[in-house]
């Protein structure tokens, strides 16, 4: 018996489905379900920095059980293969398994797509465990350790117990700011943009705008005066031909940034749903940098695009990957079967799977031919400034066939020839202010990382997880707004460790870290050059740097004015400021001198329709939040609360959202075996149902609108065991 372990279950039931088909043995196939082992908590014993950054790993918790299992499983086994994904974090869980096993000479293969075909080349070329791959993901591990706990030590003395800091986390945040701070500098400047309503000899409508955007009123005056006396008559009619090119095959980067702009989807929920593509043989591992098509990849896309749209459409094309540590073994992501235009699956594991299909048979078209036109109108005043039109039209669509999303909108123009004069309808001028540079939205700063070196592919979706759940972060539709609490930690970390959160350090770290994975770098020296002058610096800030929110005492005469509890310090980017310690029940509020900044109550966002309470949005510890009713001081009955999701703009909720939100919980009905309630609702991991103490995470399912047969069939399914190290007391 041959015995091949993975990491999922589900990759695991796709691989044994395959390996039936193979004539070489009697395969069983199990999941380690993840990492077996990891550093513990408590960085005491975590890291053995004078041995040389000897890291001590312990198994998972609630991972016993499965490693028991495989013991088990390894006695009975001639042969045992360790078929993990294959990159570092793939590398370094084959090691774990391995020396968790005691396995003695397993077998390590790798494959980038779970297809019979790439199963059985695997199996013909089995390896070693790559010491130098996994020798990465530890440095990568054992780094973001010592950075986070030494920085997260500080900034909890310094500005606030439980914050944090991190390697990576830390840049990305200190980016957000410095566009914050454009925002916040920016001073608008008012200016005019002018129209003409015009008709062509042949009547038809023709929009023109004014090249200058004058910016005093008077002269803008003087421009409608001017047209509306003398008109405007064709002054140049240019036409060029242009081609646009396709674009690459998807990386990680780019797949993260086209799923959020276009689907709407975060970087991590693009991730999970890319990876259960993955798993079940879908698509092509979906972590990497590589634009690059395996050959058989690109002669089957031809042939489908010959076959479906034609001899003309197909054109073969090769992409020069932009990372310089991209392997160019791996392939970019693309379909296992490039005749499969669509699967089963949850809506939005098709919606990705089609938008993946979609880049990589458009990435071997033919360029699409467009037509630009641009149209010059002015007056017989040479003073008065021309008015143009530009527009385009498609005359071949090319690979923008497959892609239609990526065409945009074509704007056509009227023929018109140069010298016709044009009948003005009416000519308007709409005030306008120039507006700050946009916030990034998290395709945009994903961009941003990519670009500037920090960060790899399988980082990104953890990185802007990480700056949301530490409260670093909101969104503002898609924009990522930096809170109060991001603005001081940034500020704190710039004005004190510039240089290990500046682009350049960063990107030389990840730079070293690839070495590793490479074997140009050796793991002990690459670390001790690091944190050698790094743990320095943190300690000698440790003494000079100034506590940010230390304010000295309360003065015990500042009370609330609304109900006489005790006031707190607080820090907003308007500056200092004293709240009630009962906040958000209670919304009293001074300024340092004393004076009274609101004593007036929350006014309510309406009254619920049955019990005709008022309904409030307030915001507590874990976020904003819908509220039931009045806090009643002194009383142990807490009114009715729902949190707001964190996609939602809190000053934008309507009655009707408030009340879905204080629907939960949501009674579905009975379970038909035991006849318990079944129930749904949102709790501190995010929505679920849940019976009988069994809870289920909705991953798919919208928790204000699932019913009871949908829950019943989320029971039936294998439950996934999640273990939650808990942290023992000293």
């Amino acid at each position: 018996m041959k015995l091949v372990i993975v990491e999922s279950p589900a990759k695991a039931k796709t691989i044994e489905k395959y390996l039936k088909d193979l004539d070489s043995g009697d395969f069983v196939v199990r999941a380690s379900v993840g990492h077996v082992r990891d550093l513990p908590k408590s960085n005491k014993k975590a890291i053995d920095i004078p041995a040389g950054f000897v890291p001590h790993y312990e198994v998972v918790a609630g991972k016993q059980k499965v490693i028991d299992e495989l013991k088990g499983m390894v006695k009975k086994a001639d042969e045992v293969i360790l078929a993990t994904d294959p990159d570092r974090e793939g590398e370094a869980i084959a090691w774990h398994i391995q020396e968790e096993l005691g396995l003695k000479k397993p077998e390590r293969i790798v494959f980038y797509e779970i297809t019979k075909d790439a199963i059985a080349e695997a199996l013909s070329h089995p390896r070693k465990i790559d010491d130098h791959l996994r020798y990465a993901q530890e440095a990568r591990r054992v780094l973001d350790r010592l950075v986070g706990y030494d920085l997260s030590g500080l900034i909890w003395k310094k500005v606030r117990y439980g914050l944090s800091a991190g390697r990576v986390q830390s840049p990305a945040l200190r980016i957000i700011m410095e566009r914050e701070r454009e925002i916040r500098a920016f001073t608008p400047e008012t200016y005019f943009v002018i129209t003409a309503h015009t008709k062509t000899p042949k009547n038809d409508g023709l929009l023109l705008t004014c090249v200058d955007e004058p910016q005093a009123k008077n002269r803008v005056d003087e421009i409608i005066a001017a047209v509306e006396k003398d008109g405007l008559s064709v002054a140049d009619v240019t036409e060029s031909e242009m081609k646009r090119s396709p674009r690459p095959p998807f990386t990680t980067s780019t797949l993260q940034q086209t799923a959020s702009s276009r689907l709407g989807y975060s970087p991590a929920r693009t991730m999970q749903i890319a990876q259960r593509l993955y798993e079940a043989g879908h698509i092509t591992y979906m972590r990497t940098d590589s634009t690059n098509l395996g050959a058989g990849a690109r002669t089957a896309m031809l042939a489908h695009i010959s076959k479906k749209y034609g001899n003309q459409y197909g054109a073969p094309h090769t992409f020069k990957t932009q990372s310089k540590n991209a392997q160019e073994a791996h392939e970019a992501i693309r379909p296992t079967r490039i005749d499969r235009e669509s699967v089963a699956g949850t809506p939005e594991q098709k919606k990705l799977y089609e938008l993946i299909w979609a880049r990589a048979i458009s990435s071997q078209m033919a360029d699409a031919k467009l037509l630009k036109t641009k149209i010059s109108a002015k007056t017989k005043d040479e003073d008065v400034p021309a008015f143009s039109a530009n527009g385009s039209r498609v005359l071949f669509d090319g690979w923008l066939k497959a892609d239609p999303a990526a065409r945009g909108e074509d704007v056509e123009l009227p023929k018109v020839e140069k010298g016709e004069v044009l009948k003005v309808e009416k000519v308007e001028a709409e005030e306008k202010q120039t507006t700050p540079p946009p916030r990034y939205t998290e395709a945009g700063l994903i961009k941003e990382l990519e670009k500037r070196g920090i960060g790899r592919p399988s980082t990104y979706a953890s990185i802007m997880k990480t700056l949301a759940d530490r409260g670093y972060v909101i969104k503002e539709g898609r924009s990522l707004m930096p809170t109060d609490t991001g603005d001081v930690v940034s500020t704190f970390l710039e004005a004190n460790f510039p240089t290990y959160i500046s682009d350049t350090f960063t990107a030389e770290m990840e730079d070293e870290l690839d070495d590793i994975a490479t074997g140009k770098r050796e793991y002990a020296k690459t670390l001790k050059d690091f944190y050698t002058p790094f743990q320095k610096d943190v300690k000698e800030k440790d003494k000079v740097a100034g506590k940010i929110t230390d304010l000295g005492p309360t003065p015990k005469e500042f009370v609330c004015p609304i109900c006489g509890a005790s006031m707190v310090y607080k820090l907003s980017r308007q500056g200092k400021f004293m709240s009630c310690s009962r906040f958000p029940d209670c919304t009293g509020a001074r300024t340092e001198a004393g004076e009274v900044i609101s004593n007036e109550p929350q006014k309510p966002l309406g009254y619920h329709p049955e019990s005709h309470e008022p309904i409030y949005v307030l915001n507590g510890r874990f976020g904003p939040f819908v509220q039931l009713g009045e806090s009643k001081k002194g009383s142990k009955t807490k009114p009715r609360r729902a949190s707001i999701p964190k996609t939602k703009n809190p000053s934008e909720i309507t009655m009707e959202e408030a009340l879905t939100y204080l629907s939960l919980p949501r009674e579905l009905g009975a379970h038909p075996e035991t006849g318990e309630t079944i129930t749904a609702n949102v709790g501190r991991f995010g929505p679920y149902v849940v019976h009988q103490k069994d809870f289920r995470s909705l991953k798919t399912d919208d928790v204000y609108k699932i019913e009871l047969p949908r829950a019943l069939e989320i029971f039936k399914e294998e439950k996934k065991k999640r273990g939650f190290p808990r942290k023992k007391t000293e």
